[in-house]
């Protein structure tokens, strides 16, 4: 246990699941995500009926379960090909749930629903495991933190940063885009230096080079060391997010950037790029 509970420890974890397989690796961290991430007593235990999709998961009593801080690749839908890992993802997920025996325990987020009517909750197999952070282990999707549903954040960074290190899944090459190569809308993970960086009364604005601009919403600054951003003209991050096009419905004004990526929470900025 004191390896998960101090910097140096942590890091000889990431040593291990480098060198390890993907067999192994899962092995590795699962102890850490049961350590970490423990599920809270006296979850609400359901019975699933069916895993939808690698983060979405189908009740028997009819409701959908959007699973908090995990975000996979999309499945094939309306004829479209399925993005690499997402089969996989929603096979993991499967396999999951199937050694809890069908039955997960939920904890619902403090916004308990999406704007789909979907339960928003981080889901625990029969074990006290979290699933989200096995799949991040994995590399099989991506650490997503949206206030105000941020109870688990920590665990489920260290559970992608073991992916990440070990090139795991969706790391194994990297995902992260150059700003310029923004070109449509969805879920993204960016690279590049800052142009500018601005607070008004829409929030703080975070333009990059020849790439999006990232918005930090007025609700949610006061997460964000807002001076230290506002010092950063011209050196590099990363940020993760939904892409939004600006141009439809007439929305983009004459000189903004046409996309814009709203960021909901510090995880989602990591602005120790070099």
């Amino acid at each position: 246990m004191a390896d998960l509970e101090n910097p140096l420890g942590f890091s000889r974890l990431l040593k291990k699941a480098s060198l390890a397989g993907a067999f192994f690796v899962a092995a590795i961290w699962l102890p850490a995500a049961q350590a970490l991430c423990t599920a809270p007593a006296s979850l609400p235990v359901a019975q699933v009926e069916r895993v939808v999709d690698g983060d979405t998961l189908r009740l028997s009593d009819g409701r959908n379960v959007r699973m908090i801080g995990l975000n996979t690749p999309e499945t094939g839908k309306k004829g479209q090909s399925a993005e690499p890992f997402a089969e996989a993802a929603k096979r993991r997920l499967q396999a999951l749930v199937t050694q809890s025996e069908g039955q997960v325990s939920l904890g619902v987020g403090q916004q308990g629903k999406d704007r789909y009517g979907r339960v928003l909750a981080n889901v625990y197999g029969r074990d006290g495991a979290n699933l989200e952070a096995q799949l991040l282990s994995e590399g099989l999707g991506y650490l997503v933190a949206v206030s105000p549903n941020v109870a688990l954040v920590d665990c489920q960074q260290a559970a992608e940063r073991v992916a990440r290190t070990a090139k795991l899944g969706l790391w194994r090459s990297s995902p992260v885009q150059p700003a310029a190569q923004i070109d449509k809308g969805g879920f993204a993970l960016v690279a590049g230096t800052i142009a500018s960086v601005q607070r008004n009364g829409g929030g703080l604005w975070i333009e990059l080079q020849d790439g999006p601009v990232l918005r930090i919403a007025p609700e949610l600054i006061s997460q964000f060391d807002a001076p230290a951003l506002l010092r950063m003209k011209g050196q590099r991050i990363e940020a993760r997010g939904w892409v939004v096009d600006r141009s439809r419905r007439g929305g983009l004004k004459p000189g903004q950037t046409r996309w814009m990526m709203p960021i909901t929470h510090p995880a989602m900025l990591d602005t120790s790029t070099r």
